[in-house]
């Protein structure tokens, strides 16, 4: 009964979503001030955006259904800093801490091959179809010394800022038809 309970309410925001979803220009404007605000927050991703293969953003993402519940948003590839294409996120556990109002993520391919294995997939299931390791707090110290090695990288930011205790894990992203 509860699956299908969170089945219901993920169908109902997935209707709600498209009857009132941003435009193609709406997503683009967001993310340009999502990874603005990024650089800001995060010092060290500045040279990282610079050179990363692709950059997947999505400046809002909300939850859907009781409690934990699942998540819904949409958001843009940009490879050389243009749009290459259109992708949602949805079904990781939303889990932030109470009297957080927003999640936002960036995804960052680092090499050609990685955006290449992400590319080749219709559905990209973090955590079976590839990791994401994700840059907290305490990992940006080797952030700015250029110690990381993972080939994606993935910041979670909230109003609350960059977070330290979330995870990518179960999120499926999808190219969408735009």
């Amino acid at each position: 009964m509860r699956r299908i309970t969170h089945l219901f309410c993920l169908a109902l925001a997935l209707w709600s979503q498209g009857a009132s979803a941003d435009t193609l220009e709406q997503i683009q404007a967001k993310s340009a001030e999502l990874l603005s605000h990024l650089r800001q927050q995060v010092g060290a991703s500045g040279q990282l955006l610079r050179d990363a293969a692709g950059v997947l953003v999505f400046p809002d993402i909300v939850k859907v259904g009781f409690g934990v519940g699942d998540q819904y948003g949409e958001g843009v590839l940009l490879v050389d800093g243009k749009p290459e294409g259109y992708y949602s996120t949805a079904g990781a556990p939303f889990g932030l801490p109470l009297g957080v109002g927003f999640k936002s993520e960036v995804i960052v391919f680092v090499t050609k091959q990685s955006l290449h294995d992400f590319l080749g997939h219709r559905v990209f299931r973090v955590g079976m179809d590839g990791e994401v390791a994700l840059i907290t707090p305490e990992s940006l110290a080797e952030l700015s010394s250029g110690d990381i090695r993972e080939e994606v990288l993935g910041f979670v930011l909230t109003d609350a800022g960059l977070m330290a205790d979330l995870s990518l894990e179960g999120a499926k992203l999808t190219r969408l038809a735009r």
